[in-house]
């Protein structure tokens, strides 16, 4: 066992090592295809050598942290991270199916790489860019777009797929060199790694998720879906919080810009010359460099889009200074602006020259939020307003740009703590509880055999499951209570065996006792003993009656075969060895002791509270003298009504009474009494029973010699 823990350590060292490895490659050739401005990445052989070598996890983690470091030189790296995590999925998904050692295998792959680079990454950077990122690629693109007249966008993956065949098809390559290159042992023992027990093959593996797809509620499935629901709902939560973070913060600084520039434009307004500025324009002294400093204050207000002077009047707004944007000229000094449904609930304060808070309206300049302060002559008595427009159009744009580039990093974070979840899940509960269902179940059910029940308990504890936690103290349990009851078994069985011994000495010594009496019938209860099981195991190789041929049914009936004839103990010995033909009254006195016997089993039966062996023994002795065609004693029951036990032992019975010498008669000649037996298949016999001792002769043949003999 410490030799399995030196190699789990190792193997992890291995893994670590080979994550290290991996990101510090793709770290190093990103870098210097950045610094060359190449149009690729170069950033995914570390991550497909992991994937392939460790699997699914480390190589998430690998493309996560390349993603992160490159975002120290690249600012749009950690953009692309959830490609980078895709890639991981992608490598592992064609390894586990055993598809990248053949050239179509490979190929395919390689698109589907490209695909994700190529594609999936135009995508994202039309979202973050507008456009291509690489100058190479948008003159490639323009090209295309000229000759085929193609959407930009079309024509830009185009161009990004070509390359990222070239680029993931040469990371690809390298990495599938590199894996070569490391022994099949380490290889084994890396990709094995995250197993918490032995590892189960391709096959058993197959047989575990069937299971688990004939189960609706498995654990995996609810596990899945908890994880998936956590991670998906952290992720989602996450980014509605920095969103709305965001929003609100960004919504409060520029309204703060906004105030700022309002108060900063009152500043620089000369109030006592509002009427002069208002009538002459730019012709009044001094109105072309207040103009100009209101664009230096607009200029220098992040998000602020408007900047303007008005006075108030009762009928509406009147223009002192305006000033031009890219998409709305200058409204003239002197200009009428009517009154904004959002602007009126505010008229009566700013008639009375009073400072008012921002207003939001959304009207003739679109949707704006408004900051106003009042322009004060020497007097101190408002004349005019400083307005500055923060435009939340723009804002929203702001914010849609940051609502993207929020999506885009946490999407790949989002994968990266669902694999780890799912990862955690698969290797530290399902497959350690999988097992040991599988196991216990197959453990559970009946075995014959203590080799078998032993064989069993060792494949339990062959799983090794070592999870450090709960499942391990269930999987420790679970090997004490297999090898309890293994042991336990195998004291049970000797005990049965012991039992069984016991039972057929008494069951031999009781039928000796009867046959002693009798002065002629040697070994008849030994012999029909072995007539009776080859008939039996005929019947059960030619599949007739199947469903009653159990091996317990079998092994009951061969025991209590020598008990047939028990009734005999009643039987007055004058009768029982009369070496002549017994009189009428003497032959019904014979035919109780069918009657006899059952009764003296039937309390035997009561005793032992009705042990199966004992039961087969009674239908043995009370009926083997019945007639398949009704006509036998004592009850004259007819074909199956009769019991298969004493259908067989009649054969039995009367074969050996044949075969063999009496007081009253010499032996039939073999054939003779062979031709009998045919001749009483389907009067006197189960014509099935007939036929499967016909079947077995050379085995009757045996059993003669060896009583013949003795």
């Amino acid at each position: 066992m410490n030799t399995e823990l030196k190699k789990k350590d190792l193997n992890r060292i291995y893994v670590i090592t080979a994550v290290i490895l991996g990101t510090a490659v793709n770290v190093g050739l990103s870098y210097a295809a950045f610094r060359l401005d190449l149009p690729m990445y170069l950033d995914t052989i570390g991550t497909i050598t992991v994937a392939v070598l460790g699997g699914l996890f480390p190589g998430i983690f690998t493309g996560v942290a390349t993603s992160v470091l490159c975002g120290l030189f690249n600012p749009y790296s950690i953009y692309y991270t959830l490609i980078s995590v895709l890639i991981s999925v992608a490598t592992s998904w064609f390894v586990s199916r055993n598809r990248l050692n053949k050239a179509p295998g490979f190929a395919m792959y390689v698109c589907v790489l490209a695909f994700l680079g190529g594609v999936l990454g135009t995508l994202f950077q039309w979202l973050l860019l507008g456009g291509p990122q690489f100058k190479a690629v948008a003159e490639a693109s323009s090209t295309i777009k000229a000759v085929t007249g193609m959407a930009p966008i079309l024509s830009a993956m185009i161009v990004n797929f070509g390359l990222n065949v070239v680029d993931k098809g040469i990371a690809a390559a390298v990495a599938m060199f590199v894996t070569r290159i490391v022994p099949e042992e380490i290889k084994t023992g890396m990709w094995n790694n995250s197993w918490k027990q032995v590892p189960f093959s391709k096959e058993e593996l197959k047989g575990l998720l069937k299971k688990s797809k004939s189960k609706p509620k498995s654990i995996q499935r609810r596990m899945s879906f908890l994880i998936l629901f956590a991670a998906a709902s952290l992720t989602a939560i996450m980014c509605w919080i920095s969103i709305s973070l965001y929003y609100e913060d960004t919504k409060k600084e520029y309204t703060q810009n906004a105030q700022s520039a309002a108060r900063f434009a009152a500043g620089v307004v000369d109030a006592d010359r509002i009427g002069e500025f208002m009538r002459k324009g730019d012709e009044a002294a001094g109105y072309m460099e207040t103009r100009n400093l209101l664009y230096r204050i607009r200029d220098n207000s992040p998000g602020v889009k408007y900047l303007y002077v008005i006075k108030v009047e009762k009928d509406a707004c009147y223009v002192v200074f305006d000033l031009d944007t890219v998409d709305t000229p200058a409204i003239e000094p002197g200009g009428k602006i009517e009154f904004e449904e959002a602007f009126l609930p505010y008229l009566p304060t700013l008639f009375e020259g009073k400072e008012i808070p921002p207003i939001e309206s959304n009207d003739v300049s679109g949707w704006v939020l408004t900051a106003y302060y009042p322009v004060k002559n020497s007097e101190g008595i408002t004349v005019c307003y400083a307005a500055a427009d923060v435009s939340m159009d723009f804002l929203s744009a702001f914010v849609r740009g940051f609502i993207t580039k929020t999506i885009l990093i946490f999407s790949g974070f989002f994968i990266l703590v669902l694999g780890y979840g799912l990862w955690v899940t698969r290797y530290y509960l399902y497959y350690p509880i999988g097992s040991m269902t599988a196991y216990a179940d197959d453990f559970i059910k009946e075995s014959d055999e203590q080799k078998e029940m032993d064989k069993k308990v060792r494949a339990i504890k062959a799983l090794g499951i070592r999870t450090d936690d709960e499942v391990e103290a269930l999987y420790q349990a679970l090997c004490r209570m297999a090898s309890g009851m293994s042991d336990q078994m195998r004291a049970v069985r000797y005990y049965a065996e012991t039992t069984s011994q016991m039972q057929n000495g008494l069951i031999i010594t009781m039928a000796d006792m009867v046959e002693n009496r009798d002065s002629d019938t040697g070994a008849h209860v030994h012999k029909t003993s072995a007539y009776v099981r080859i008939i039996l195991e005929g019947l059960k190789a030619k599949g007739y009656y199947e469903s009653k041929l159990t091996p317990k049914y079998m092994s009951d009936v061969e025991m209590s075969a020598p008990l047939h004839d028990v009734g005999k103990i009643n039987i007055p010995d004058a009768i029982l060895n009369k070496p002549g033909k017994l009189t009428d009254e003497e032959y019904e006195i014979m035919k109780t002791h069918t009657t006899a016997g059952k009764k003296i089993l039937e309390n035997a039966i009561s005793t032992l509270q009705g042990e199966n062996y004992l039961k087969e023994a009674r239908n043995m002795a009370a009926y083997h003298h019945e007639r398949w065609d009704g006509k036998g004693y004592p009850e004259g029951l007819k074909g199956e009504v009769i019991p298969l036990s004493a259908r067989v032992m009649a054969i039995a019975d009367v074969f050996d009474a044949l075969s063999s010498p009496r007081v009253y008669k010499p032996p039939f000649p073999l054939e003779k009494a062979l031709e009998m037996i045919r001749e009483g298949a389907g009067s006197q016999f189960d014509p099935k029973c007939v036929e499967v001792f016909m079947d077995n002769l050379s085995e009757v043949k045996v059993v003669l010699k060896k009583y013949n003999e003795t």
